[in-house]
């Protein structure tokens, strides 16, 4: 079942491999990604950073809601691993009974809308204010939300950090 989601613009890096990954007892990490999926060099940079611990996949977001809305994922604890606040708000509506999403690092190198600049909501949250749009309709889906980068930093409710 999935154990946690995570919106991270990075996807498996040192904080997943080493920290979120051992704290968590995780044992499968799904990345729901369309591009990552669609190109090896991605993929293996990703495999790579992935824990030895944990089997890791990399495939497009249906997909990813596809596995973990599989019955046979039940046994398994999942750190699901999205890119963008899009991708978070589809696997928010379509995985039934996800227990906690996790904002961890997002705006610094999600593409950018021209010379617009994104506010910063913490030291690892910029948005747009589209992006903190949808961050609010999933807040909305009533699943637990919160912002923390890792697991020693303190939790911030993410509905009370988009409200400021």
């Amino acid at each position: 079942m999935v154990k946690w989601v995570r919106l991270d613009e990075r996807m498996i890096h040192g904080q997943i491999a080493i920290k979120w990954s051992r704290h968590l007892g995780v044992d499968r990490i799904i990345v729901g990604n369309d591009d990552a999926a669609a190109n090896p060099v991605v993929q293996q940079s990703l495999m790579m950073a992935a824990p030895a611990t944990c089997k890791t996949a990399i495939v497009p977001v249906d997909k990813a809601i596809e596995l973990c809305n599989d019955p046979r994922a039940e046994g398994l604890k999942i750190l699901l691993i999205v890119s963008n606040p899009n991708d978070l708000l589809k696997v928010a509506k379509a995985i039934p009974n996800i227990p906690q999403i996790n904002v961890g690092n997002y705006g610094r190198i999600a593409p950018k809308h021209g010379t617009e600049t994104r506010t910063t909501y913490d030291a690892n949250l910029y948005l747009y204010d589209d992006e903190k749009a949808i961050l609010a309709q999933v807040v909305a889906t009533g699943v637990p939300c919160n912002m923390q980068t890792t697991p020693e930093m303190v939790a911030q409710e993410l509905g009370k950090l988009l409200s400021k």
